[in-house]
């Protein structure tokens, strides 16, 4: 009989489903939902989910929250040793600060063609601009379930638009 874990509790699978479930607190407040861990030395430290309406700010995405809670916890604001996984790829701001707050790792879910900064549109977290950190990105862990809950929240969205839409007395 194999000694190795039913679970590995060190993949990125794994890691991705944490951020996963903070996604869905964000789809849970009405918040686009994308989801963000930070982990170092196999553990998370830090977990944060859009919250973007429910703060009346534009910088709390998933990932800006997330990181602001490692770094609290590091008492640092360097994410030395550390990987963020992240549902959906970060955006310019988000990309922004993981250079600045230094982690060895970027995991994310699904790609974002149009704003992605990890590869999608633009490629902050890599050598190209030649800024002061490199991140190793891997890319499409878990992202069928993350581009899933994407689509889900936004054709809700659509629906209940439409519904308020047919309610509404025209003008």
């Amino acid at each position: 009989m194999s000694e190795d874990p039913i679970i590995d509790l060190e993949s990125d699978t794994y890691f991705m489903q944490q951020a996963l479930r903070e996604a869905q607190k964000a789809y849970a407040a009405a918040e686009v939902p994308i989801g963000a861990v930070v982990v170092r030395e196999a553990r998370v430290i830090a977990r944060g989910w859009n919250q973007i309406e429910t703060l009346k700010d534009a910088t709390a995405h998933a990932e800006m929250l997330a990181l602001t809670a490692a770094q609290n916890m590091m008492e640092d604001w360097r994410l030395e040793g550390c990987t963020l996984y992240v549902t959906k790829e970060p955006c310019p701001m988000c990309a922004g600060a993981i250079v600045h707050c230094r982690p060895e790792r970027v995991v994310f879910g699904c790609p974002d063609l149009k704003t992605g900064a990890a590869g999608g549109w633009i490629n902050l977290l890599d050598s190209n601009p030649p800024l002061n950190h490199r991140c190793e990105v891997t890319r499409g862990v878990r992202e069928d379930e993350c581009v899933g809950l994407l689509q889900s929240f936004f054709r809700e969205a659509r629906a209940k638009k439409a519904a308020r839409a047919k309610e509404s007395p025209e003008n």
